[in-house]
């Protein structure tokens, strides 16, 4: 047998092992190699080994204990901002997982690589967006050929000479991108008087933003309000005032500030006081006022300026009510208001006029309908249109403000996704929505509320070729362990066969109840391309049947996110799409909770698991209030500091701390250096142990990106890199690479 190899010779051996002529003399020998497969052969490469530091921890009268929390640096704040001052040690283990991890992937390099080339091939690399018009100017982005990074730029509506009928642009991000290794752009918004650019900029991954403005009649940068933003911030109607959004040292977005554009001083606005409300700035509609908001998880409260008068007084609408959420869209009718006050779980819609918007003037407008929940409103001087789900699909409902009729936008496949655009016109009948699912590539209409006529503005074009017909949609409802129903959408070529011989990638997120929609996505289609089917659970502590569905899925319900993922792949195996032990669980962020919780509850449903970026070190992490989500997030997990109960519902289900001696089925997980997300640690820490602890040998592997946050690469074509390597190893696991590697290294020689 092949000797155990150690990380530094492990390329050059596993190179040798396929060579033609490698032991010649040998046939014995060169069966063997040959017969092997990728995980055999990753299986012989010695993977690193954390030291363990034992640490006992007390906490509301319980023990656990830490072998691997030295893995945290007690500097992160600093790390955030400059990852160069990472302690060494931990320098040195992420390396060496680092290197094991390119050790394992190696032989997929070429797959890794054709993979990214079809999914690049997937996207128009000239691509823009559908123009959105201003005043005199239309706005929009595009990139260039090979561009990683977007360009804004604009153009007259009605030039009166050949001279003005020319691109503008506002703000180069490929150029903006030379000479750094990250790039992220906050708020990117042009000044009511169109003179001016303000846009936010992130160069670390870490989220703090400085916020530049520019001059867009010389194009040349004027100054900095700020680096310690969140990128948020919101343009007075003089042109000249901005409210921008202050990140404190802990990560979390704690003040709004008022500042002249061409001052150096900025003043004080508004401080929240509370760790567990988040800030935000922005504007109504009708630009009748800047929008202060705060809000927790389950709570929020607004404030309003007079955007024509920035030094004025703000006024607050409602005062904070726990668990009563509420927003105001603008009209040309008043405000109307989304909100679940008074128990409406699926939200009602009430109305303010807009000079009184305060609580005690709200009129019941739309009642509350259990089972259709109300997601979003979109307001214009003649029109309000809203956004709802029921039993899992959305659709558009539009509202005429004088008459009161209402009509429905309709669509005809088993499983879509909507969306709406704000645009900039407000006193117009013509509003904005995309249409895609996962077989349909997006399609962007210009939609007259008046005549419901439909002007289709742009069809995502597929470079490469793509024929919906090859791909088959489907919607199923699994059985839950308590009976409810859990709709999976699903994806899979035409050529496939869906008698369980199919291996199947299972994806999940079930948390914050956001929603994943089913829409087109380019990267999917090379593992259905391959014969592998794609699914997405739409599980509990998700909307997608409704804000009960979410409230099922939380705090003490929690448990219910991880069991109706299991019940999920437990029904597309009943249903002849996949076999146990031939899918893949793939998660990020709290999705990555979910993997390491499934895979701890029902290891033997997966052959391989992906957790990008994963919160797994879920007890510790709800422990330290200096983590910037901490505080906040306490309403969707429980404070386990101060509520016995809230410990021992996380500790039932925390990743970190229910690894077992079992069998696993092989992991990725991932994770970014400068994440003030889900901090790197969470993802070292739960390979180490799970490294260590699980009773077979099947391959534990960590990535980490050591100049990125929680998104991973910044460059649009840089960041799909990552989901080769992801997808790659998926395939390895589930057996799909081994002929294709084989096939693309005798190609190479």
């Amino acid at each position: 047998m092949i000797r155990k190899l150690t990380v530094l010779a492990a390329i050059s051996v596993l190179a040798a092992c396929s060579a033609p002529g490698n032991n010649a003399n040998d046939p014995a020998t060169n069966t063997e190699a040959a017969s092997m497969t990728l995980i055999d052969r990753a299986l012989q490469i010695s993977a690193p080994v954390a030291e363990q530091r034992p640490v006992t921890i007390e906490q509301l009268g319980r023990t656990r204990v830490d072998e691997y929390g030295w893995l945290r640096d007690d500097n992160w704040q600093d790390v955030m901002r400059d990852p160069s001052v990472l302690q060494s040690d931990i320098r040195a283990h992420l390396e060496a997982e680092n290197a094991y991890y390119e050790a394992v992937m190696s032989p997929t390099e070429a797959l890794q690589e054709r993979i990214f080339q079809e999914i690049r091939g997937r996207i128009r690399e000239d691509d823009s967006s559908v123009p959105e018009r201003d005043g005199e100017f239309e706005y929009y982005t595009r990139y260039r050929e090979g561009g990683q990074y977007p360009i804004y730029a604009r153009r007259p509506v009605d030039p009166t000479t050949p001279e003005e009928d020319v691109e503008q642009i506002l703000l180069d991000g490929d150029a903006e991108a030379e000479g750094i290794e990250y790039l992220d752009f906050g708020n990117v918004d042009h000044s009511p008087d169109h003179r001016w650019l303000a846009y936010g900029v992130d160069t670390r991954g870490s989220e703090y933003y400085e916020i530049r403005i520019r001059d867009l009649l010389t194009g040349e940068d004027v100054g900095v309000l700020t680096d310690e933003s969140t990128g948020d911030f919101a343009w007075a109607n003089d042109s000249s005032t901005l409210f921008w959004v202050w990140r404190d040292a802990n990560g979390r977005s704690k003040r709004v500030y008022r500042q002249e554009r061409g001052s150096a001083a900025s003043e004080l606005i508004y401080d929240e006081a509370d760790d567990g409300f988040f800030v935000n700035v922005g504007k109504t509609e009708g630009d009748t006022y800047i929008v202060i908001g705060t809000a927790g998880h389950t709570t929020s409260e607004v404030r309003l300026i007079d955007a024509d008068n920035p030094t004025s007084d703000a006024i607050l609408v409602a005062a904070r009510e726990t668990d009563v959420e509420y927003s105001l869209t603008e009209t040309g009718d008043g405000f109307y208001i989304l909100t679940n006050l008074d128990g409406a779980v699926d939200f009602q819609v009430m109305r303010a006029p807009i000079d009184a918007p305060q609580r005690e003037n709200w009129e019941a407008v739309i009642p509350h309908r259990p089972g259709t929940l109300i997601n979003g409103l979109l307001g214009f001087r003649n029109w309000m249109v809203r956004s709802e789900r029921e039993n899992a699909l959305p659709r558009i409902v539009v509202r005429n403000l004088e008459s009161g009729e209402e009509h429905t936008i309709a669509f005809e496949e088993e499983a879509y996704s909507l969306g709406i655009d704000a645009g900039y016109e407000f006193n117009t009948d013509v509003m904005r929505f995309s249409y895609e699912s996962p077989s349909t590539p997006e399609e962007t209409y210009d939609y007259d509320m008046a005549t419901r006529e439909r002007d289709l503005r742009k069809r995502q074009e597929i470079p490469s070729g793509h024929n919906p017909e090859d791909y088959v949609v489907r919607r199923i409802m699994a059985p839950a362990h308590d009976g409810e129903m859990i709709p999976v959408t699903i994806l899979y070529h035409r050529d496939t066969p869906v008698d369980g011989s199919a291996p199947l990638m299972l994806y999940g997120y079930g948390s914050y109840g956001i929603t994943i929609p089913a829409a087109f996505r380019v990267t999917p289609l090379s593992l259905v391309d391959r014969g592998m089917i794609y699914a997405i659970a739409h599980i509990r502590g998700s909307q997608a049947r409704g804000y009960g569905w979410y409230l099922d899925g939380k705090l003490e319900n929690k448990i219910n996110t991880f069991r109706d993922f299991i019940s999920a792949g437990e029904a597309l195996i009943e249903q002849g799409f996949t076999a146990r032990g031939n899918m893949v669980a793939y998660g990020g962020s709290a999705g990555g909770l979910l993997v390491g919780a499934a895979i701890n509850m029902q290891p033997d449903l997966f052959a391989g698991a992906i957790a990008a970026v994963p919160f797994v070190d879920v007890i510790n992490t709800m422990s330290d209030p200096s983590l910037p989500l901490t505080p906040p997030e306490w309403p969707e997990w429980g404070n386990p500091i101060e509520d016995p109960q809230a410990y021992d519902t996380i500790a039932e289900y925390s990743p970190y701390d229910n690894i077992a001696v079992i069998d696993y089925p092989h992991v990725l997980a991932t994770a970014g250096l400068t994440d003030p997300r889900v901090t790197y640690w969470e993802p070292a820490k739960w390979t180490a142990r799970l490294r260590a602890t699980r009773s077979d040998n099947g391959l534990t592997l960590m990535r980490t990106n050591m100049g990125a946050g929680h998104g991973g690469a910044s460059g649009r074509f840089d960041s799909l890199r990552e989901t080769a390597e992801n997808w790659a190893f998926a395939l390895m696991t589930v057996g799909l690479a081994d002929e294709e590697v084989a096939e693309l290294a005798t190609a190479a020689e």
